[in-house]
């Protein structure tokens, strides 16, 4: 195994050893951020006069080279290198001999980690910002178009009060834009370069950690050495943001589930994010969102698993931290799936509004609108209350919905129930009377919509200010 720390030890590795220390496997993705670490990390010792100017553009030209190389693929890990760092140090040696081992002064293993894995995640975090963006962009223009589309409104999965579809598809907007909010938050916290570090004392030569941090798009530098090899804070946070996402697609995918049900057949999927049966030639299965709503089982496990991890550890670099990159790229790469194809079944799905419509007064949805009605005319809530308890339970004995009661029959149930109750008594006049700011009515629908199209525009804003990705997302599970 060629490892980086031999000097000290007679005797190579155990066979055991070298197999579970290998990182290969899945650090390697890290090469790009750890070469470009590299080349600030080779300015900075060019000005403390530990490398002249004729070094440092060889070491430079070369590291770049070995990044095109990385990425396209034409150079990776031998069987005997150890981590991404030997992989990467074995490629500058084999170019460039005793220069290319100069690099390594000033820094260790530990902070060049926590420093590519910063930088690792603050790509994914432009990313995984701009799909949600785009879900949120294709949820608000649906509801665009169903402003005014009458559904049952539910709690418990009881018929509740009417809404409008497009009231509902916002709701799910705006989890996902908190979402956003999330992730730009925590990048404020991720924004630090633990890059000179060291091991865990800085470095006894004459670095420029501010200057390096600038260089890799940082706007500070880690304040305590110590904390800056052991901080995997961001990553913990990181998981926790990504099991929210998983969350909310899980809630939406379960409610597209019912919807493309035929008990209730409100929506249709469209056939390119469908899949059928192997079996039954009738079914239109919806595997997207049951696919969505699983995985948010392994984010949600990533997260637990993780803090488990962190949870007994001495402050300072442990090797038990080596256990952050594989959930780390797992619910990175589960997400870049998902949410592509999430965004797609819902910008293709087709809204049996009548249907819908059809659904929306069942279940004496409109009696809080009854009740609401008395307390305008000047019944206390309490006993708008009772009264409308008493119209509901007339209602269900004589097997008829709200609107089908005679006058006589309100009467009858209360004499406060004049027939001028009758406005709130169909889906449109209840929709209409619902005009405050995130109500349901289509008007404050309408307005709901504008924002989120207003919010989306901002936050891309946010994301044309961030530096480009140094790396294309590529989920793979190797």
């Amino acid at each position: 195994m060629t490892a980086l720390w031999g000097g000290r030890f007679d005797d190579g590795p155990s066979e055991a050893m070298a197999a579970l220390s290998k990182s290969t496997d899945f650090d390697m993705r890290l090469a790009p951020y750890d070469l470009e670490a590299s080349i600030a990390h080779a300015h900075v010792l060019h000005g403390a006069k530990l490398l002249d100017a004729d070094e440092l553009e060889r070491l430079t030209l070369v590291l770049r080279q070995l990044r095109e190389e990385v990425l396209a693929g034409r150079f990776g890990p031998q069987p005997g290198d150890e981590d991404v760092h030997a992989t990467l140090e074995r490629g500058l040696v084999e170019r460039l001999g005793e220069l290319g081992g100069k690099l390594r002064a000033g820094r260790s293993r530990n902070d060049q980690i926590a420093t590519d894995l910063r930088l690792y995640c603050r790509d994914r975090v432009t990313g995984l910002t701009t799909k949600l963006l785009i879900l949120v962009e294709v949820l608000a223009q649906q509801a665009e178009r169903h402003v005014a589309s009458p559904m049952p409104g539910m709690t418990h999965l009881q018929h509740a009060q009417p809404i409008t579809f497009g009231h509902k598809l916002a709701a799910h907007a705006q989890a996902f834009l908190r979402d956003v909010s999330r992730l730009q938050d925590w990048d404020v916290r991720a924004d630090v370069s633990p890059l000179g570090s060291g091991a865990l004392a800085g470095s006894s030569l004459p670095l420029d950690p501010e200057a390096v941090a600038a260089d890799l798009g940082f706007t500070q530098c880690a304040q305590n050495s110590v904390d800056a090899v052991a901080d995997r804070d961001f990553v913990a946070e990181l998981l926790f943001v990504t099991s929210m996402v998983g969350i909310h697609l899980s809630q939406l995918a379960e409610e597209v589930i019912l919807w493309a049900s035929q008990e209730f057949s409100w929506i249709e999927l469209d056939d390119a994010y469908s899949t059928g049966s192997s079996i039954m030639p009738q079914k239109k299965n919806p595997d997207i969102a049951e696919l969505a709503r699983g995985k948010t089982g392994r984010l949600i496990g990533h997260v637990s698993g993780f803090l488990a991890t962190l949870k007994g550890l001495p402050h300072a670099y442990n090797r038990d931290l080596q256990e952050d990159k594989e959930p780390l790229f797992d619910a990175c790469d589960t997400l870049a799936l998902v949410l592509p194809a999430m965004t797609g079944m819902v910008a293709t799905m087709t809204v049996n509004t009548e249907r819908m419509a059809d659904a929306a007064p069942k279940g004496y949805s409109l009696a809080t609108e009854v009740a609401d009605w008395l307390v305008r005319d000047g019944v206390p809530f309490k006993d708008a209350h009772e009264i409308t308890g008493r119209l509901v339970m007339h209602c269900a004995q004589s097997g008829i919905e709200l609107d089908e009661v005679s006058d006589a029959d309100l009467l009858n149930v209360s004499g406060k129930l004049r027939p001028e109750v009758r406005d709130v008594l169909s889906v449109p006049g209840a929709l209409e009377t619902r005009k405050t700011s995130g109500s349901t009515g289509p008007t404050a629908v309408a307005a709901q919509v504008k924002m989120l199209h207003e919010r989306v525009s901002r936050e891309r804003g946010w994301l044309a200010g961030r530096p480009p990705p140094l790396t294309h997302e590529a989920p793979s599970r190797a």
